[in-house]
């Protein structure tokens, strides 16, 4: 699940747009899940989060136009993402 924010608090317009919601690969593949976003926002802040049924969601990480971001400790190692500002995608990797 790929969330949007602005610095102070939501605009109104902002959207995340996931196409895929499944994803199939085999144990040791690398996985990109990919996440296009609208901000009006100069500086936006878009976060990752896991959530299984009838559970709380997950931090994965953040990443913003500024500065590198951060990740929840125990997804540190294998979930990387670069916010792309050109094509204004935020893709999720899985290795």
């Amino acid at each position: 699940m790929c969330v949007i924010s602005s610095t102070a608090c939501r605009v109104k317009g902002d959207q995340v747009h996931q196409q895929e919601s499944h994803v199939i690969s085999f144990e040791g593949e690398t996985v990109i899940l990919p996440c296009v976003y609208e901000s009006s926002s100069t500086n936006p802040n878009l976060f990752w989060y896991k959530q299984r049924p009838k559970d709380f969601p997950k931090f994965i990480l953040r990443r913003s136009k500024y500065g590198s971001g951060d990740n929840g400790t125990e997804f540190n190692e294998r979930f990387h993402s670069t916010l792309n500002l050109s094509s204004s995608s935020v893709p999720l990797i899985i290795q």
